[in-house]
């Protein structure tokens, strides 16, 4: 049997190793970080490249965490090489295609198997579908009092076009039995110490049946990035990221619920704090429950907090909207700390688990500050919060926004 070792593409070889490896190239350009964050990650945050990115905000190196700069959602789909890197565990190997294989098997699955990167490819239809990827904490470092975890801002997160096979038809020919109640998924990072968990998720039956759930090989048209899981990856549209394994290596169906210390400890949030639809039932308990689904939130790309513009021409004020998947209708602005609301204009409607542009054009006649603030409504009626829903762990942060600007 394959093991995660053996796809190494040599002994010893792997991507993350330190800081020399990581520091890349340098950006020129001024970091501007929200005045929000905590004052640790402000002075220690820097602009950096990864092998195959340009430079990002880095947050730490072991593991890697960088967030995307803002405004790189001025376009609907985020660059590859602009994508935002998160990972739990620092041993991250470079898998070689050629070597790769993902084998699917469990106590629920009769006939279990191996696939090569070619039969991914070929022996099953391929499904594209445009998704964001959004990590459980981004905008953690925005909430007030702070928390503990990766002090993200706006930026851990992107959109993309994700393409490969349906997990449901994988599973097919796994012989799925009736007792399956849980999918269990691994990948090829592990652990620098024995001790470490090593990163195990699962997702309920449903939600790896649905046709909508991939695993994925090309990302806008391209080859995964390796730091964004090549060569093969989940896609779970419409749920945070902690689903969407990297570099997948395992898929196990089970007929019990995974019991390690990401589900059962991690990426959980308090039962009854969020208007959330879809739920893991056999990983709820009477305190806590799994995070699921995204909250509909909204950001504002231009302008950039602490912009200058000239009084008397219009300010045209762009952003990105999105939610776990019943879609957007409605994108509101302000500039009077929310007294009253500009109907935004919607941009094209990519599906239901994208980024929905909007924009709008504001009067600016007063010389001084100004506050623009934007909220986003879904198809459910769900709206963006006016006040933080505080959590331990400072999850689904989706405050509306506000960017302070200077008419002068």
């Amino acid at each position: 049997m394959a093991t995660r070792r053996s796809f190494l593409i040599g002994a010893g070889s792997v991507a993350v190793a330190g800081p020399a490896l990581l520091r890349g190239t340098l950006a020129a350009e001024p970091l501007r970080l929200d005045p929000q964050l905590p004052a640790g990650t402000r002075a220690e945050a820097m602009l950096e490249a990864l092998p195959g990115k340009v430079p990002l905000i880095k947050l730490s190196y072991r593991p890697p965490n960088y967030e995307t700069p803002l405004h790189y959602f001025n376009d609907l789909y985020t660059p590859n090489d602009a994508f935002f890197v998160r990972y739990h565990l620092s041993d991250i190997p470079e898998v070689d295609p050629a070597q790769w294989r993902l084998t699917v098997s469990g106590d629920a699955a009769s006939k279990p198997f191996e696939l090569t990167f070619d039969s991914l490819k070929n022996d099953f239809a391929s499904a594209e579908i445009a998704a964001v990827c959004q990590c459980s904490g981004n905008r953690r470092g925005l909430f007030q009092p702070h928390v503990p975890g990766v002090e993200w801002g706006y930026g851990a997160m992107g959109n993309a076009r994700w393409k490969g096979a349906r997990l449901k038809e994988i599973l097919d020919r796994a012989g799925l039995a009736k007792e399956a109640i849980e999918i269990s998924l691994e990948g090829a990072d592990g652990p620098p110490f024995d001790k470490t968990p090593d990163f195990v998720k699962s997702i309920p039956i449903w939600k790896a049946l649905d046709p909508d759930t991939l695993v994925a090989y090309e990302m806008n048209g391209q080859p995964l990035p390796h730091f964004n899981g090549a060569p093969a990856r989940l896609i779970v549209p419409g749920w945070t990221a902690t689903y969407w394994m990297k570099h997948i290596t395992g898929i196990k169906a089970r007929s019990i619920p995974e019991e390690n210390f990401w589900m059962k400890s991690a990426y959980r949030i308090p039962v009854g704090k969020f208007p959330l639809v879809q739920r893991f039932l056999t990983q709820e308990n009477s305190v806590n429950a799994p995070i699921t689904e995204m909250v509909v939130n909204s950001v504002i790309t231009t302008p950039a907090e602490g912009d200058t513009v000239p009084m008397g021409r219009p300010l045209t004020v762009k952003g990105m909207a999105w939610d776990g998947g019943y879609g957007i209708t409605l994108v509101e602005v302000s500039t009077d700390d929310g007294q009253t609301w500009m109907r935004a204009k919607l941009g094209p409607d990519a599906g239901r688990y994208s980024f929905r542009p909007w924009s709008a054009e504001l009067k600016t006649d007063r010389k001084g500050q100004m506050t623009v603030m934007a909220r986003a409504t879904n198809a459910i009626g769900q709206t963006q919060t006016s006040m933080l829903i505080q959590n331990p762990a400072g999850y689904h942060h989706n405050l509306m926004q506000r960017v302070s600007i200077t008419v002068a």
